[in-house]
């Protein structure tokens, strides 16, 4: 076997930057929990010192994972002075939720993937499925503060607009469900900017409707937001103007029934609005850094959710559209469109 070197320099490079992008997964989840990376954004620049002191924390470790930071270009160093910083473009990724980029999160769906390996090794050698409801706690919070970021700067002033007729109807009144809701998070944006509107939020997994229905009433809006344990093939039918499958189709093990099912729940004028993690047809135009991410996600969440169900039929996070839209024919749509797009989402039109 013959080494080309520079070929072999090349991928050493790349493995080293992996192997300490891997490691940096847990200090941005320390960064994200301990409240390290808000308080050095709105206090900084600042020493190590200085910055266990606003949070809390020991010194010693702080120092440590301060130079962790910087060696990665999370935050900035200077030498002059020995105080750390973070720049603008760091502060809207790593240290304010509401920006539209916010990624601190991934620190916990990382954390979930290790915690749970051992299931999904098992699972590779069965060829069985491990389901939601047997994951790590940390994926249920760390994923809908994850998605919570495109959800409230697209789904309301974005993904709806896109969608023929649909904001007309929620402006006057409509009645909405949201299938596999998860916290309930997309159900909350849409609730708040519609009030004229009814919302359903449905999930097959208890843990999750009881932490919908605490933040529905906390954010005021129990009267009209209501929760409830249900599969995509049982959630009540009640002439929906809108149904909503926000990413995660894909997980489920029959999303052919679940959108035969949700045919018969529309109203005869209704639209199903399906959030997919955005996608290619061709594997070889899905392998760049956002399908990496995404087929990573899927062998260790999605697929392993989906063949833990009936049929598991195993779309994966990367099904593309065409694979999609044979799904929405099967399960009885007779029109079909990609009716917007992010670099990460899929927004997809299925009508009767």
């Amino acid at each position: 076997m013959e080494i080309n070197e520079d070929r072999l320099n090349s991928f050493m490079g790349k493995m080293i930057g992996d192997i300490g992008a891997a490691m940096s997964a847990s200090l941005m989840l320390l960064g994200d929990k301990l409240g390290l990376y808000k308080a050095l954004a709105q206090d900084g620049p600042m020493d190590a010192a200085a910055l266990a002191k606003a949070t809390g924390t020991a010194e010693r470790y702080v120092r440590e994972w301060l130079a962790a930071q910087a060696a990665s270009g999370y935050v900035e160093y200077d030498s002059a002075s020995g105080q750390f910083s973070m720049l603008p473009e760091q502060i809207l990724a790593l240290a304010d939720e509401d920006s539209p980029i916010f990624l601190a999160a991934v620190g916990s769906l990382v954390s979930a993937t290790f915690l749970d390996e051992p299931k999904i090794a098992d699972a590779f050698k069965t060829g069985k499925g491990v389901g939601w409801n047997k994951r790590s706690e940390c994926l249920f919070c760390g994923t809908a503060r994850f998605f919570r970021t495109s959800y409230k700067h697209y789904l309301v002033h974005g993904w709806l607009p896109a969608l023929e007729g649909v904001v007309d109807k929620l402006e006057r009144g409509a009645k909405v469900a949201d299938v596999g809701c998860g916290h309930g998070v997309s159900t909350r944006l849409m609730a708040e900017a519609f009030p004229n509107s009814t919302f359903y939020g449905f999930d097959y997994h208890d843990g999750s409707i009881e932490a919908a229905r605490k933040a529905a009433t906390e954010a005021g809006l129990s009267d009209r937001v209501h929760f409830a344990t249900c599969s995509a093939k049982t959630f009540p039918a009640q002439a929906y103007d809108l149904v909503c499958f926000f990413d995660c189709l894909h997980d489920m093990g029959d999303p052919v029934g679940a959108l035969r099912h949700t045919r018969s729940a529309l109203a005869d004028d209704g639209t199903c609005l399906l959030i997919e993690p955005f996608a290619k047809d061709r594997l070889e135009d899905n392998l760049n850094p956002v399908g990496r991410v995404y087929y990573a996600a899927s062998t260790m969440v999605c697929t392993p959710a989906s063949l833990d169900q009936e049929v598991g039929l195993a779309l994966g996070a990367q099904a593309g559209e065409a694979r999609l839209r044979e799904v929405a024919r099967q399960g009885g749509f007779t029109r079909f469109r990609r009716a917007a797009e992010t670099p990460f989402n899929l927004i997809l039109e299925a009508r009767p």
